[in-house]
């Protein structure tokens, strides 16, 4: 369940605040004819989210076994992907979010009514369809969907109060320490993904070694325990994975999380005397 909150607060948070700017910018600016069409391209996107979310079950419950294991295990791959990007991607913008939503849609503004719906159907459209695949790939390895539909909704209800908090001014929250914690928890929430993925691929025999165990440490964390259950939930962690599965794992989780913590370089400043030294021009 946490995984999956973790999951559904991340994108709603993003999708909240995308929606929180562009409605203090149109407030702000006495633009409030235009709030209707927001709301619109919110829920168009939200009712997309919801029909991509409905087909993936769809599909998935009208294959045979193996047909079955190779969409699971092509769906986690994607999610695994699509959580990597979105990391690296909020580790960068974080700054200059808002700033740059606001430019979007002042030029929206100008182009007309219809470009306000497609600018917030986009944002959130984007963060719906992320949510509902990485829900679909991580309800793959839950015994039951009712749990991580429970976690990512609370998720989710959470993202909407911090959104309507941060709006309100009623709290104020650093974008770029927020980003980074959980992006160091999905981080390993996406290993667990890939692991799974790679699960399904040996399940469906296109990779070999599912009977190869990497260790088995049932004795300390048997799977029907409350820390196995918590552990297999959020990161996959498993007390008797394949030496293929272990490899996927450590193979993801290490560089991600090298890259991601490595500093990052400003930019040089540009000396003012190199810049007007007739010795260095030309």
């Amino acid at each position: 369940m946490f995984a999956s909150y973790l999951i559904g607060l991340r994108e709603g948070l993003e999708a909240t605040l995308v929606v929180s700017v562009l409605v203090a910018l149109l407030v702000k600016s006495d633009r409030r004819d235009r709030l209707p069409l927001v709301w619109a391209g919110v829920g168009a996107a939200l009712v997309l989210s919801v029909a991509f979310g409905a087909l993936l079950t769809f599909t998935v419950a009208h294959l045979e076994y193996r047909q079955q294991e190779l969409f699971e295990a092509i769906t986690s791959l994607l999610a695994t992907a699509f959580v990597t990007w979105m990391i690296f991607w909020m580790r960068r913008a974080a700054r200059t979010f808002s700033g740059e939503l606001r430019a979007r849609l002042s030029q929206a503004l100008e182009v007309g009514a219809t470009a306000v719906v497609v600018v917030s159907f986009l944002a959130v459209a984007r963060e719906g369809l992320e949510t509902a695949l990485l829900f679909f790939a991580s309800a793959q390895g839950a015994s039951t969907t009712a749990v991580p539909l429970i976690g990512i909704s609370l998720g989710l209800l959470t993202a909407v109060a911090l959104g309507w908090a941060i709006y309100h001014s009623a709290m104020r929250i650093d974008l770029t320490v927020f980003f980074t914690w959980t992006g160091l928890l999905l981080i390993l929430v996406a290993a667990g993904i890939f692991k799974y993925g790679v699960h399904d691929l040996q399940e469906a025999g296109v990779l070999p070694g599912l009977s190869v165990q990497a260790f088995d440490i049932s004795g300390v964390l048997p799977a029907d325990s409350w820390y196995g259950t918590l552990l297999a939930g959020m990161f996959n962690i498993t007390p008797q994975p394949s030496v293929l599965e272990t490899v996927a794992w450590a193979a993801y989780a290490l560089p991600t999380l090298v890259l991601f913590l490595w500093p990052r370089r400003s930019p040089a400043p540009v000396s003012p005397t190199s810049a007007t030294d007739p010795q260095h021009a030309g």
